[in-house]
C-alpha cells in the first residue's frame, strides 16, 4: 500500500462506503475505500503542488475509486490550461463511472472557453462512454450563457452511442439548456430530436427544475 492509499484508508467511513457504493453500482465495492468528498478535497489541498501529488497523477491506473476521485479533484486545481488538458487526456481513459467524471471541474476552463469549445467537441467524438459524457458536461457548464450557440445543442443532440450514462448527461444538458435558452432549445424537444429514452429523461429532469416556470413544465409534459 502506497502513502496516498494509506492516507485515504485513514479517512475511511464504513457507513458512507456502504451508502455510496449503491450510487455507483457498476463499480466493484471492493475498490471503494469510503472517503467522503469533503475529506478528499481536504487531502487534495494538502497534496497539491507536492512531488507526491505529481507522482500520483502520473501513476495510472489507480486501484481504488477514491484514488480516482482524488485524481479528478487534483486535476481541477491545475491553473495552467495546457497542462490541465494534458492531464485530463491521460486520465479520461481510466474514468469508468459518473461520480469521478463529474468531479473533474477545472476552474481554469472558465478563462479558456474558446479553446475548450474545440476540446469538448473532440471529447464528444470519442468512442469512450465517459469521455463523451465529460465533453457534454463541459458544454453544459461553460456554454449555456453568453457564449451559447445552437451548434452546441446540435452537437449534443447528434450523440447516439446508446450508453445509459451518456443518455443521462444529454438529458441533463438539455434540461439545463431549456432553463437557460428556452426559445432556442425547445424545438429540439418539440421535434423529438433525441432518442425516446433520452427525450423522456430530459422532460423528467426539466419538470423537476426550479428554474423552469410552471407553464413551461405543463407544456413539456404535453410533449411526452
Amino acid at each position: 500500500m502506497n502513502t496516498i492509499q494509506k492516507k485515504l484508508f485513514a479517512l475511511r467511513d464504513e457507513e458512507y462506503r456502504n451508502f455510496h457504493s449503491r450510487l455507483i453500482p457498476d463499480t466493484d465495492p471492493e475498490t471503494i475505500i469510503g472517503v467522503r468528498v469533503p475529506e478528499i478535497r481536504k487531502l487534495a489541498n494538502e497534496l497539491y503542488g507536492t512531488k507526491e501529488a505529481e507522482i500520483f497523477l502520473s501513476d495510472l491506473p489507480h486501484r481504488y475509486y477514491d484514488e480516482n476521485m482524488l485524481h479528478a479533484i487534483l486535476i481541477g486545481m491545475i491553473p495552467d490550461y495546457g497542462k490541465c488538458i494534458d492531464k485530463i487526456g491521460e486520465f479520461l481513459p481510466y474514468t469508468d463511472n459518473w461520480a469521478v467524471c463529474d468531479s473533474m471541474r477545472p476552474k481554469v476552463f472558465s478563462k479558456n472557453t474558446e479553446s475548450l469549445e474545440f476540446q469538448a467537441y473532440q471529447w464528444i467524438d470519442s468512442d469512450k462512454c465517459f469521455t463523451v459524457r465529460y465533453g457534454i458536461e463541459c458544454l453544459m457548464l461553460h456554454f449555456l450563457t453568453d457564449n451559447f450557440s445552437v451548434e452546441h445543442a446540435e452537437k449534443v443532440a447528434s450523440v447516439s452511442c446508446g450508453e445509459y450514462y451518456v443518455s443521462m448527461m444529454v438529458a441533463w444538458y438539455f434540461a439545463t439548456a431549456l432553463a437557460m435558452q428556452w426559445d432556442t432549445v425547445i424545438p429540439f424537444i418539440e421535434n423529438r430530436r433525441l432518442d425516446p429514452a433520452t427525450h423522456a429523461r430530459t422532460i423528467r429532469k426539466a419538470v423537476e427544475s426550479f428554474r423552469i416556470s410552471d407553464s413551461q413544465k405543463k407544456y413539456l409534459k404535453s410533449l411526452k
